[in-house]
């Protein structure tokens, strides 16, 4: 015997092919914990689900320092850095962001100003790499690093390479100390 009821529009529906629809609705979702019956032992189960966001990671930074440079010869300053990307591809960008007006590459001491260089590559040990233009980011890099600080695995993972041209340099005031802040933007990609 058929189960039939009208819903309230009026329509007569078959219950029994509103169950088959809600069933084969559900047949591909997750399963689901199953509980455990009465007896000498009982069995459950539960389904455990995690995920992630994107997330990224820079570290093993340290500040540059060109003291008592000669205006002869260009300033370079390349360190190894490890950068960290938890996507399928490992990829990510890095968008850098200078103290300087606009956020320019500049040094200062008041109103005296010098202009540097960044680089940067998706290779560790590297004394070159792609110039970076302040706040554009750098887009289509890899990370080789296997932990978000490369505690194991490659010890490092990128090189940031920080310059002074010696026309740079030469724009220099004689004695005095320049300062700025370089800030690194690392998005998981």
């Amino acid at each position: 015997m058929r189960s039939m009821f009208t819903n309230s529009r009026g329509i007569v529906v078959n219950a029994s092919i509103l169950s088959f629809a809600a069933a084969a609705l559900f047949a591909g979702s997750a399963h689901a914990a199953t509980q455990g019956s009465t007896g000498a032992t009982s069995t459950g189960t539960v389904v455990i689900t995690a995920s992630v966001p994107p997330r990224a990671r820079i570290s093993g930074l340290s500040d540059v320092a060109f003291l008592n440079q000669d205006v002869v010869t260009a300033a370079s300053n390349a360190q190894d850095v490890c950068a960290w990307s938890n996507t399928a591809t490992k990829g990510y960008t890095i968008t850098a962001s200078g103290s300087g007006a606009a956020n320019a590459f500049t040094l200062a001491n008041g109103l005296l100003t010098a202009p540097y260089s960044v680089q940067w590559n998706d290779s560790s040990g590297q004394t070159s790499g792609t110039a970076l233009t302040a706040t554009t980011a750098a887009a289509g890099l890899t990370s080789t690093a296997t932990n978000q600080n490369c505690a194991s695995g490659p010890s490092s993972s990128a090189s940031l390479i920080v310059g002074m041209s010696t026309a740079d340099l030469s724009t220099m005031q004689a004695s005095t100390v320049y300062t700025g802040t370089l800030t690194l933007l690392m998005t998981p990609q």
